[in-house]
């Protein structure tokens, strides 16, 4: 990419260095290749460092580069599509599911999961955690919770505990008739331990996607998926993965 004189643009100079740097991303780099210093990139552009970290940190918010600890800034993974609107009413774990399970345990849910659940403030629930990666990289995770009432053949035999247990709840699950589900979507800031999971800071903004699931009557299941905002974006129907530019400039495809 060659030089861009800056000094005649109206906007603010880093405004128009994201951009010219956004249009590089999308024609000269490949996702995870890291990028050069800041030095370097500063004089390449004729811009002031200070420039350059703003335009930078645009570019980290709106999820086109990821900067990783002893690496660098890197060219970040398209944006995982999360699913709000489509019409295909699924369980947990079946069909084409990009989550994997992590572990289960049977605890009791926060008491505005159990006033969901309609279970007992001191009844245990199967609690099981999921994630969801994209390109090696951990975008989002999960904690679903199943009242023992729904899947009412589950023996701690057969999978005691870990991922095994996780997938056999997911089983059990799949017996039941789905006979519909609601979604909701807030944004929301990073709890301790979803931070540390996502690789984030504690407070950093995230996407809380909550699923009640519904059988025979009642809330069968409720998922809380915490998502990534860097990495995410909604998706509204049954086409997921549409592609769209970056650069709110240009068109969408």
């Amino acid at each position: 990419m060659g030089t861009t004189q800056l000094e005649s643009v109206p906007e603010p100079k880093y405004w128009h260095l994201k951009t010219v740097l956004s249009e590089a991303l999308d024609s000269e780099f490949s996702v995870g290749e890291i990028l050069p210093n800041e030095r370097d990139l500063a004089a390449r552009f004729g811009v002031a460092r200070a420039t350059l970290r703003q335009a930078l940190e645009q570019l980290e918010l709106e999820g086109r580069l990821q900067r990783r600890r002893g690496v660098g800034t890197t060219v970040a993974p398209p944006r995982v599509g999360v699913a709000v609107g489509t019409e295909q009413h699924v369980w947990p774990g079946a069909g084409s599911d990009s989550w994997q399970p992590v572990d289960c345990e049977q605890a009791v849910p926060p008491a505005a999961v159990a006033s969901v659940l309609e279970s007992g403030a001191d009844e245990p629930v199967h609690t099981v955690r999921r994630s969801r990666m994209s390109h090696g990289q951990r975008v989002a995770t999960e904690l679903l919770y199943v009242p023992a009432a729904s899947v009412p053949d589950l023996t701690a035999i057969d999978a005691p505990s870990g991922p095994a247990r996780a997938r056999a709840v997911l089983r059990e699950l799949q017996h039941l008739t789905l006979e519909g589900q609601d979604r909701a979507v807030e944004l929301g800031s990073a709890r301790a331990d979803d931070a540390k999971d996502l690789d984030r800071l504690p407070g950093a903004p995230v996407l809380v996607v909550t699923t009640r699931f519904f059988a025979e009557g009642r809330t069968a299941a409720l998922s809380v998926a915490t998502y990534r905002a860097d990495t995410c974006r909604l998706t509204f129907g049954d086409s997921p993965d549409v592609e769209i530019h970056h650069n709110p400039d240009r068109q969408a495809s």
